[in-house]
């Protein structure tokens, strides 16, 4: 007799929306009026890439009186980088573009989601401490870098006998029917049926010993691969603790909040990073907790004072869109606060 645990997974919110207000907010909150209602009934024209069908669910939004702190921490923060001295110092910009959903052509590194006045490029997040979701290979490979990823399940290369026994343990409580011997002979469809089999329920109890396995090997690998990867090379650690804290060629600000306060930085270019630190080292370890992870954390020292700076973060390694259901993601997470970071300048 299998026996399945109790799901506490939290259904999911309305992202989409709380995304359309914080970007939008702030935007309307650079133009220099009283309040968001003002602004949104203004309609401003310097706001550009925006439907009549946009501008009428902001409305609903607003009216809804559901996302009232929302509002007010993206238009607060506009008028704060229309004020700030590193930012518009005082001067209503006359063009702000939103990015909204649509994926940019080309092979754009810089987070924005918008862009003012052809120049000042905004990424809005509140709330988030994710820095990437990219592949796997993409992050412990290449190091975030150029370069052709691999597009090997990630579990099946770092930890094949563990996710073969998960594999094994999981459908034989669900029944073998439906489903080949080996988990690298799963089609997409199967991936489908066996993740919607397993989404009302938690692992069934004989799966606990060999996910917490898998968990265990895939984090191993993983951190040991990663740093044979960098190869004992400063320079090579250096340019990826600036890609893991997206600091990039071109400066940009980020405009939004954490659990704490507001989020109002400029993220220097990596010639500015040279400017005032030193880095020192990056530290990678295995570190698995509930799934499969690993950490990082990196020192430098800020030259002004001689202190030194620590800064840290975590990689999860985990199915997109649930278990079984696509080969893993690698989800790249900032721990230290914002304010903390090198390169990370308050406005």
């Amino acid at each position: 007799m299998c026996v399945f645990l109790p799901s506490s997974r939290i259904p999911p919110r309305r992202v989409a929306d709380l995304t359309t207000i914080t970007e939008l907010a702030t935007a309307l909150g650079m133009l220099g009026y009283p309040s968001i209602d003002v602004a949104l009934t203004a309609r401003p024209q310097a706001m550009v890439n925006l439907t009549s069908m946009d501008w009428e669910r902001l409305e609903q939004l607003l009216a809804s009186g559901g996302h009232d702190v929302a509002f007010r921490g993206g238009f607060d923060n506009g008028a704060a980088f229309l004020a700030a001295p590193g930012a518009l110092r005082g001067r209503v910009p006359a063009l702000i573009e939103w990015k909204g959903s649509h994926r940019a052509p080309g092979d754009e590194t810089v987070p924005a989601d918008l862009r003012v006045d052809h120049v000042y490029l905004v990424s809005c997040k509140y709330l988030s401490r994710i820095l990437h979701n990219r592949s796997p290979s993409r992050v412990f490979d290449c190091l975030l870098g150029p370069g052709d990823a691999d597009a090997t399940d990630w579990y099946l290369r770092s930890a094949p006998d563990h996710y073969q026994a998960l594999y094994e343990a999981v459908i034989s409580c669900i029944g073998h029917d439906a489903f080949p011997d080996r988990v690298e002979d799963l089609t997409a469809a199967q991936r489908r049926a066996l993740q919607a089999s397993l989404r009302a329920r938690s692992w069934p109890a004989a799966a606990l010993v060999p996910y917490a396995e898998l968990c265990q090997e895939v984090s191993v690998y993983t951190a040991g691969h990663w740093m044979n990867r960098i190869g004992g090379r400063p320079a090579q650690a250096e340019a990826l603790l600036w890609r893991l804290l997206r600091i990039m060629s071109a400066p940009y600000f980020i405009l939004g909040s954490d659990a704490r306060q507001p989020l109002r930085l400029r993220i220097d270019t990596p010639w500015d990073w040279r400017q005032r630190y030193q880095f020192r080292r990056l530290t990678i370890s295995a570190a698995p907790v509930g799934q499969p992870q690993v950490a990082w954390s990196a020192e430098c020292t800020e030259k002004a004072t001689g202190h030194t700076k620590t800064v840290r973060g975590h990689v999860e390694i985990r199915w997109s869109h649930g278990r079984f259901a696509q080969t893993p993601e690698a989800k790249v997470y900032l721990d230290s606060p914002h304010h903390d970071v090198p390169g990370y300048v308050g406005l």
